[in-house]
């Protein structure tokens, strides 16, 4: 009796797992076709379409941006020139902004950027006039937004963003307190810090892909 139910118990988490991995890969295909980039509505979405409604067969965000991985790299291996444009000129522009302590987040850095991506930046000031000012005097137009970040389980902060356009690509500019570069906000997708790159460490990330590529040949 005792084995049976054990029996039962395997298959349930069998089919448990195998519907996490379906939902996984289909939240990954709308996310790299149509564009959405909120993991939680992919996955809703990806559970309407294949008729799975048990929270347990709900795939984390993280198996989600691993499905789109793989996707992307057997379906969209063309991402990958844009790719390394987004991370270029991500180089470009904290050179640029470099009084401001940028960081690189988002999917330029962590690999999963599509057409769609902008370059995502967190710029880091204590005075809220220093970044449009700059952005003035070098006579950029940006547009301006808010963001709510969480910095830990308790803190939130609604961050001024600057959206512009440059070398045909989109730039997102979040400023944050300068205190907040000891630990990165949140990321959306697994509630731990965000990854997050200085300048230096993009500039490894580049060349360790030429490496790479160059030995690929």
């Amino acid at each position: 009796m005792h084995q049976a139910r054990q029996h039962a118990h395997q298959h349930a988490q069998t089919r448990i797992r195998e519907r996490r991995h379906r939902l996984a890969h289909e939240a990954a295909r709308l996310i790299a076709e149509s564009g959405i980039r909120d993991y939680h509505q992919a996955k809703l979405k990806a559970a309407e379409r294949l008729g799975i409604f048990d929270d347990a067969s709900l795939p984390r965000n993280r198996e989600i941006e691993d499905a789109l991985r793989e996707y992307q790299r057997l379906f969209q291996r063309d991402n990958l020139g844009g790719l390394r444009q987004r991370r270029e000129a991500a180089l470009r522009a904290m050179e640029f902004f470099a009084e401001f302590e940028p960081r690189l987040v988002g999917p330029v850095l962590d690999g999963t950027a599509d057409a769609r991506s902008p370059v995502a930046l967190h710029l880091y000031s204590d005075d809220p006039d220093a970044v449009p000012r700059f952005l003035e005097q070098h006579r950029i137009p940006a547009e301006a937004r808010e963001r709510r970040l969480r910095l830990d389980r308790e803190r939130s902060l609604d961050a001024p963003v600057w959206l512009f356009s440059a070398e045909e690509l989109s730039f997102d500019l979040s400023v944050l307190p300068l205190d907040v570069l000891r630990q990165a906000p949140l990321s959306s997708i697994d509630e731990k810090p965000m990854k997050r790159a200085s300048a230096a460490q993009l500039r490894q990330l580049l060349a360790d892909e030429e490496i790479s590529e160059f030995e690929r040949g």
